[in-house]
């Protein structure tokens, strides 16, 4: 049974990464992706802060291995897929509270870390400290916005507990 359940994990983890890597040009501008967003948050909810942040960092890696994106791609999503399962984790459940771990895991801190990775390992000029907050935390609004509705409608239904009942 333990092994079905690791097994069951690994291929939800597997699915989660190859939908964020195929949807995430949707809406995409620079330094904006609200599709992983919506991946970070429901992955986050369905799977915990751990295979969160492990599907951040393999959407972010194939990302930039396939479609030239820049470090970004890392720095705007792992912060965020960590601390959107920590908040959900430490609430106890609550939605609101994994969009709101996304918000200021992306929006805030890696935004600002997206400064001195853009500036000093990808050699862009003329960024200021907060220059990537506004574009990432507009891009986590939107992402967030569709998580909260569409985990908030599989709450409603009972299948988000069925969901995270099957893999715990």
């Amino acid at each position: 049974m333990k092994n079905q359940k690791v097994l069951l994990k690994m291929v939800m983890l597997a699915m989660f990464v190859a939908l964020g890597v195929v949807i995430s040009p949707i809406l995409r501008v620079e330094g904006m992706c609200p599709m992983a967003h919506l991946i970070n948050i429901t992955c986050a909810v369905f799977m915990g802060p751990a295979y969160s942040f492990i599907c951040a960092v393999l959407i972010g890696v194939i990302r930039m291995a396939t479609m030239g994106i820049p470090p970004l791609a890392l720095t705007g999503a792992v912060f965020g897929a960590l601390l959107s399962g920590v908040f959900y984790k430490v609430s106890k459940g609550k939605i609101i509270a994994a969009v709101l771990g996304e918000v200021i895991g992306t929006g805030i801190i890696g935004a600002i870390v997206s400064y001195p990775v853009m500036t000093y390992l990808w050699g862009k000029r003329g960024l200021t400290l907060f220059f990537y907050v506004p574009s990432f935390i507009m891009g986590t609004l939107i992402g967030g916005s569709i998580a909260y509705l569409l985990l908030k409608r599989l709450a409603v239904t009972g299948v988000l507990r069925k969901i995270q009942d099957s893999i715990e």
